[in-house]
């Protein structure tokens, strides 16, 4: 049974625009984030089709654990996103499961990205420039952030792994596919001391931050393993105890064989079909589903 999804939209003090290109009838004009595969409380999809339509997708994987190869988790464990960078994110740093579980009632957040558009010199910032503890809390507490913070120029088609504990942020004109854990925690480090609309400062959240900063993850470079299959461009880009996350590029048929018993899927361009179990579906840029265990006799058509 393939679960399509109805996205869900999430007004950002950075967003914008660009989501429009997917074809989505975004709410507003600060619109920053398409929360694409979700079943967070804090956003829960809703199935557009099957049995379950009109149903969440945390409802299902509550009542139908067998749709996820009876996966033993309390929640469901992924969340996709589609983040429109208009201006800069706050920088930020998540905290791994143990922290999360203690502190916040919930998983840790590790994520990666999938950079699927980014203006001429657009960066991010990754890691910090120092080595030690001492010297992280006195760049902190002096507010010196430009020597503090690491800025890596991004460019369409760069993929950046982020573990918990890793300082990072998301800069002006950067559009990304974000494959992360089911997670609602952040804390912001520094946010520019801009104000929201009601001119308030957004909440720092120093001491948690100072907790969970991990000194050692200021590499943002990760080993793709690229190769072609059946004539389609295949790209692994992670894989790891949090997620698998691949890219195919399809040209005419591909039979496809699901990595674990439920896979999620997102269309980042061109229009295709699904071929499930002999059912056939018409796919297209911006369209998002899971392939369940029941889905085995696969193929994509682009």
């Amino acid at each position: 049974m393939v679960l399509f999804l109805k996205p869900v939209f999430q007004e950002r003090i950075w967003g914008g625009t660009a989501l429009r290109q997917f074809g989505y009838d975004i709410p507003n004009e600060r619109t920053g984030e398409c929360w694409a595969i979700s079943a967070h409380p804090n956003g829960p999809n809703i199935i557009e089709n099957g049995p379950y339509q009109g149903e969440t997708l945390d409802v299902v994987w509550h009542k139908d654990r067998a749709l996820f190869g009876n996966d033993a988790r309390e929640a469901f464990p992924l969340l996709t996103k589609i983040l429109d960078a208009n201006d800069k994110l706050s920088v930020q740093v998540h905290p791994d499961d143990d922290y999360a579980r203690k502190h916040e009632g919930e998983y840790g957040k590790t994520e990666c990205w999938y950079i699927l558009d980014a203006k001429e010199g657009a960066e991010i910032i990754y890691g910090v420039n120092v080595e030690h503890y001492d010297d992280l809390n006195r760049l902190i507490d002096s507010n010196r952030f430009d020597d503090l913070f690491k800025k890596v120029k991004v460019k369409t088609g760069d993929f950046f792994y982020v573990p918990a504990g890793t300082v990072h942020a998301i800069g002006e004109g950067i559009l990304i596919l974000e494959t992360q854990q089911s997670s609602d925690t952040t804390y912001r480090i520094y946010d520019y001391d801009r104000t929201d609309q009601n001119g308030k400062k957004r909440e720092l959240h120093l001491a948690q931050s100072k907790d969970v900063i991990d000194m050692k993850t200021s590499n943002p470079n990760t080993q793709p393993i690229h190769d072609r299959r059946d004539g389609h461009r295949h790209t692994q880009f992670v894989s790891n105890a949090f997620f698998t996350v691949e890219k195919w590029e399809i040209d005419g048929q591909l039979d496809f064989e699901k990595p674990h018993d439920y896979c999620l899927v997102s269309v980042i361009e061109g229009t295709g079909r699904l071929i499930v179990n002999g059912n056939i579906y018409e796919v297209n840029k911006g369209r998002h589903f899971i392939l369940t265990t029941d889905d085995q006799d696969i193929q994509f058509e682009g």
